[in-house]
């Protein structure tokens, strides 16, 4: 199965039949057997899954997801494909990377992988994340699955010449995840716990004042918490800064024929219907609702 991401859903006979050469069509997404390189366990909750692919999998950019569709764990059938957000992308060794917490069954059937068995993705899926060339520095706040979503910045950033500072919040320190693929990539990290009080959207805001005085912050990037993120919008709004923020929702098909993951958005004051899985998961920032 291959779809190009045009909104048109062309295929290669619909490409044939407009006349245009086979030799020229390339799909951007497929769905493919990808084999398990690695899937272990990275802290109390989180596990990191690695798996080959094809060319046009591995092309997949910050902030894009695939749909994976789970093995079956014992006594239980995971019917639907589940969104997974792209936690890496290594187009030279043609691999795909997720970082997954195990809630429910399709992710217990994730956990029953070993290398070398097959798990069927389909992607790469969405709109990702936008690098403007002119921005010397952005700021990245994750919470939760966003410390995951967030993570293939790190390297793009660093390919654009662009600064980062990562404000990563956590119940824990123990569960921050993306902490060290940040610093690698020569981001600064801030960390920031519900343990030791630190976590809250007033402290936060403080971190990010201090960040835009210092000039560090030319745009906004996040994902994973509400209330963090209306933070970012207050401050955006204030300071004239863009942003954008990828959206969490459950989804079904991914690739928007469904409509099962529309949200409200606002824009220019009128409320409009977007689907998360098509439109998005990414958008500006001023456009998203809690």
């Amino acid at each position: 199965m291959s779809i190009q991401h045009d909104q048109s859903l062309a295929t290669p006979v619909a490409a044939i039949a407009g006349g245009i050469s086979p030799a020229l069509w390339k799909a951007s997404i497929v769905a493919e057997l990808a084999e398990v390189v690695r899937n272990e366990a990275v802290n109390a909750e989180y596990r990191h899954l690695v798996v080959n692919c094809s060319e046009e999998a591995a092309a997949a950019q910050p902030g894009q997801f695939f749909q994976l569709l789970c093995p079956q764990p014992a006594g239980e059938q995971p019917f639907l494909r589940r969104p997974m957000s792209l936690y890496g992308a290594d187009p030279d060794k043609r691999q795909v990377e997720f970082l997954y917490k195990v809630t429910g069954a399709g992710t217990r059937g994730l956990d029953t992988l070993k290398p070398g068995d097959r798990l069927d993705i389909m992607g790469p899926l969405g709109v990702g994340f936008t690098l403007d060339p002119s921005w010397r520095h952005i700021v990245a706040v994750g919470r939760g699955a966003g410390l995951a979503t967030l993570a293939p910045l790190a390297r793009a950033a660093k390919a654009n010449g662009t600064r980062v500072t990562a404000v990563f919040s956590a119940r824990r320190p123990e569960l921050l995840v993306s902490v060290e693929l940040f610093q690698r990539h020569g981001a600064d990290v801030i960390a920031v716990t519900d343990a030791e009080a630190t976590s809250g959207p007033a402290n936060v805001e403080r971190i990010l004042r201090r960040q835009i005085a210092e000039g560090r912050c030319d745009a906004f990037f996040t994902c994973g918490s509400s209330r963090l993120m209306r933070v970012q919008q207050r401050l955006a709004r204030e300071f004239g800064l863009p942003g954008q923020v990828a959206m969490e929702q459950q989804m079904a098909c991914g690739i928007g024929l469904c409509y099962c993951c529309v949200r409200d958005f606002n824009v220019n004051g009128e409320i409009v219907n977007r689907r998360v899985c098509w439109d998005g998961p990414v958008f500006d920032l001023m456009e998203a609702l809690p």
